[in-house]
């Protein structure tokens, strides 16, 4: 989800909200395909580069029918954010939760993989400079609602852990998703590699284990 590389030339946006999220199938067929369209145009042009006709353009549809969903590129980036989180909690459902017969091992290695963003190509992907950008679209309550929705996702997947000789406390639980959250949002920020990236994942796998399954 998160790629190292802040583009040049990013400042700060309006701020701006969606204006409705898609609910049948073609709208969200669209809304796909306008994200799809915004992460090329910010891949090849960085932030500068995107505006709603650009985006409009590459995606083939009027300008009238992205300003329905997003009325400027904050609203944009906002979406496409929020989208990012959802991606990566329903990941986590599928691949940590839901799955019957799994260890408590393997639903934690997949968990940390899933939250620390490494070699994650199912995930969104995310760049340096939304991150850099974060100040002009989230409030507190957004930043609240993002660590509740993850330390619940955390939550369940201790729960589905059947095989723990005992359930971590929620104060440990929490620990550990803040940990891994404030790590990876550090990480993007002083720009690790991949190869660093993923090792850090490795290490953090080992403490989370260590500290759901202490000796």
């Amino acid at each position: 989800m998160y790629s190292r590389h802040p583009p040049p030339g990013f400042g700060k946006p309006p701020a701006a909200k969606p204006l409705k999220r898609p609910t049948q199938a073609r709208a969200v067929f669209t809304v796909q395909a306008i994200y799809d369209a915004f992460v090329r145009i910010w891949q090849r042009d960085g932030w500068d580069g995107v505006s709603t006709r650009a985006v409009a353009l590459e995606t083939g549809i009027s300008v009238g029918t992205l300003y329905d969903y997003f009325p400027n590129k904050a609203a944009l980036l906002s979406g496409y954010v929020r989208h990012c989180m959802e991606q990566l909690l329903l990941a986590i459902e599928q691949q940590a939760v839901k799955p019957p017969g799994l260890s408590a091992e393997q639903r934690l290695r997949a968990l940390v993989r899933l939250a620390c963003g490494a070699d994650t190509p199912e995930l969104p992907w995310f760049d340096a400079g939304m991150l850099a950008l974060e100040a002009g679209i989230a409030e507190d309550k957004h930043h609240r609602r993002v660590h509740e929705e993850l330390l619940a996702a955390w939550t369940r997947v201790f729960t589905a852990c059947t095989d723990l000789p005992q359930r971590p406390s929620a104060e440990a639980i929490q620990a550990m998703h803040m940990a891994v959250w404030g790590g990876r949002r550090y990480g993007l920020l002083i720009g690790l590699s991949d190869t660093e990236i993923v090792e850090w994942a490795r290490q953090m796998e080992r403490l989370c284990l260590a500290f759901a399954k202490p000796e």
